[in-house]
This record gives structure tokens, sequence and C-alpha cells, in this order.
């Protein structure tokens, strides 16, 4: 609804715009952008708000809105211009690729199940309808089957909260995606292939991933200004976990020689940052192209079966790498939660899926096998061919 109203002294009326919500963007330079769109139809409304441009889409969705539509799709058009859609549970920003993956996701949902009635989603049936569109997608792609099935979960349990549905037939639903990496760790002659040949901006990623245990999203925004020459800092964007790593020499050899292009650490060869509000998956392309050069990918990425590419290493299994390589080192739990930013509530968890059991853990393991005092007696068995006691026991009896 639109209301002109003016004061005593102004010199322009004054316009107030109902029915619309914002969006808040903050852009690779540190500024911050407003969007704004019809909460009717969920129309992005193009210039500042009150310009002429944006009242004239404003009327125009209006025109096209729907009046006490009482089905699917209002639900996931109030979901995206929700406040609840533009944070996570801990009341911070989503991320931009996360919103977009949420967008994509809501309007193959509409597509599906935006006729249907509110009336039906009340229903007890209703959940075996949702369950079964889930298995069918489940057949080629589990984990796009689960993901549908999550945001359609957090659009009608944010129908709960506004009273437009009374309960969520979704809640607890059973996933049908599972995945065991626990094995597929990036050895060292893995590390080797990819740095050889690589371009230092890349190489400079891998360097930070192994040496800091970080996601994908953690890796590519910290800034200058977050590392002090001998930790970095990082506030993670997942768990909004706040960590602080003591850098490695060799991850300080690497900073000292890392080109200050601006802001941000890891930047492109020209010096941009990897994530932009136009391309936030600039980094996953480029180590795509390169693990396909670099012989990741036998016969090449397009003619590998789905299972084959299950196989693969992944960007992501250079955290469960790091991990890995601290408890060969002999870190604690605790201690390499400190770094990883895992709770230690979940440590065992976390690392029963991530530890992969390595010849250097099982031989440090023997190690101290050998040499602790309490498995003494067990390190001098052996054998007796007279058929008396073992040597063990003709020892002790001679002390």
């Amino acid at each position: 609804m639109l209301r002109l109203t003016r004061g005593k002294a102004a010199v322009m009326a004054k316009v107030i715009v109902r029915g619309v919500s914002p969006t808040y963007k903050t852009l690779a330079d540190g500024t911050r952008k407003t969007d704004w769109y019809h909460r009717g139809t969920g129309a992005r409304l193009p210039g500042e708000k009150g310009s002429l441009e944006f009242l004239a889409a404003f009327v125009e969705a209006e025109r096209l809105a729907p009046r006490d539509v009482a089905n699917v799709a209002a639900l996931i058009r109030d979901y995206f211009l929700s406040n609840r859609f533009q944070k996570n549970a801990k009341g911070r920003a989503k991320a931009d690729s996360t919103k977009k993956e949420y967008r994509r996701i809501g309007t193959v949902l509409e597509t599906e199940f935006g006729k249907m009635p509110i009336k039906a989603v009340e229903s007890p049936r209703v959940r075996g309808v949702f369950i079964d569109y889930q298995e069918g997608i489940a057949i080629d792609r589990p984990r796009e089957a689960d993901n549908r099935l999550t945001v359609l979960s957090l659009i009608l349990s944010h129908a709960v909260n506004k009273g437009k549905i009374s309960r969520n037939p979704l809640e607890r639903f059973d996933r049908m995606y599972s995945a065991d990496r626990s094995d597929l760790i990036w050895e060292q002659a893995d590390i080797t292939r990819f740095m050889d040949g690589a371009p230092p901006e890349l190489q400079r990623v891998i360097i930070l991933a192994i040496h800091t245990g970080q996601r994908y999203g953690d890796l590519i925004t910290p800034r200058w200004s977050d590392y002090d020459g001998k930790t970095i800092r990082l506030r993670q964007n997942k768990t909004d976990a706040r960590v602080i790593i003591p850098c490695t020499a060799a991850l300080q050899r690497m900073f000292a020689s890392t080109p200050r292009h601006g802001p941000f650490i890891l930047t492109r060869a020209d010096g941009r940052p990897w994530h932009t509000p136009n391309d936030d998956k600039a980094l996953a392309k480029a180590w795509h192209r390169r693990m396909d050069a670099a012989g990741f990918y036998p016969g090449g990425w397009d003619m590998m079966t789905k299972a084959e590419k299950r196989l693969c290493l992944r960007f992501n299994d250079l955290r469960g790498t790091a991990v890995t390589l601290l408890s060969e080192a002999g870190a604690t739990v605790p201690q390499i939660c400190a770094i990883t930013g895992h709770t230690l509530q979940s440590a065992t968890r976390i690392l029963a899926k991530y530890l992969a059991m390595t010849e250097a853990l099982s031989s440090a393991a023997i190690r101290l096998f050998e040499n602790a005092p309490a498995t003494a007696f067990a390190n001098e068995m052996q054998t007796d061919n007279s058929g008396g006691a073992g040597a063990v026991r003709k020892e002790q009896g001679n002390q």
C-alpha cells in the first residue's frame, strides 16, 4: 500500500510503502547493499526505496499479487521474505551462497507443491507425500533429495511459528544420503601431485587448509587484519565458533611471501577476492580445473560415473586430512578442537568420521606400546620350547 504524507515545512512528499521487505548484503569492498522485495509476490523492486523505478515495480507487483491464497506457494514466499531466511539460528547473516542455494530449491519446491492447499498440509497423510517425493529424487540424487526436504521443513517450521499451520509434518524426517569419507584423505603423494604445476594462488589455498583444518568458506574470507604475524584469528561462518590458530613456521613463511593485493589473504592471481556477489564459487571452479589437470579424475570428470566420482578426493577432505595429521603428531582431542573449531562434546563423533586409520597412527601406537612401563611385561614375552613356563615368568622368578 502507498501513502503520501507532507509535513508543514516539507518540500517533497514522503512516501510510505507497506508490504515490502529488505535484504542486506555485504559486498567484497565492505559496503552494505540493500535490496527490496515485494512481500506478496517475492518480486525484487529495483532502485532506491521511494524512487520512481521502485514505485512502478511495486504497483505492478501489487497488481499481480495473489489475494488470500492459502497454499504452499504462499508459505514459501513468506519464508523467503522473512528475517528467519536471512539469518541462521545464532542470529548471524546467512552466507550469500547459502541463500542462493535455498532460493534455487525454493523455486523447485514451488513448482512441485506450490498449489497444494494449506488444509492438505495439515493432513496426517501429507508426510507420506513428501517422503515419496524424497525417495523418488533419491534414486539418482540422494543428497539433493535431502536438501529439498530440509528447505521445505524450514519453510513449514516458519509457517508453524507464524500460526499459519499447526504442525510441521517433516519434523525429524529420515535422510537418504550417507557418505563415509573417513578413509579419503590427502596423502603426501596427492598433495605433491596437486602442488606441482599449480598456480601460486591455489598452492596457498592448500597450504592454509592443511595447516588450519578450516572449511572452504572460512579459508577464503580471512583478512590480513586477522593475522598478527604469529597467529590467525577466525570466526567460523557455519558454527560461529571463534578460533585462534598459532601459525606454523611453514604457514608464516607462506604469509610472508604472499602479495598483499587487498584486505583478503587468499586472492586470485589478479588480486580479486575468491568470493564476490556475482561469483562465490570461483575458487571451487579453479580447484576443479586443477584437479582435472593433475589427473585426479581418470578419463576426465565428465566421463566418470557417479560411483567413481564419490571415490575421488574433494576439497572438503583437506579438513579431515588436517585432523589426521594433528592426530599423527600426537595432538589430543581438545587440542585438535581448538584448531578446527569443533566442540568438545562432538569431538569423538567428528574424529570417528574424519580420522582415517593410517600407517603413521598405528606405528605411533606401537612405539608407545614398546616404550611404556605399563607394557614392559608384554614386550618381554617369548615362546618357551622346553614345555615349561613362558620366558616372562622365568625371568620374574630369577629376580
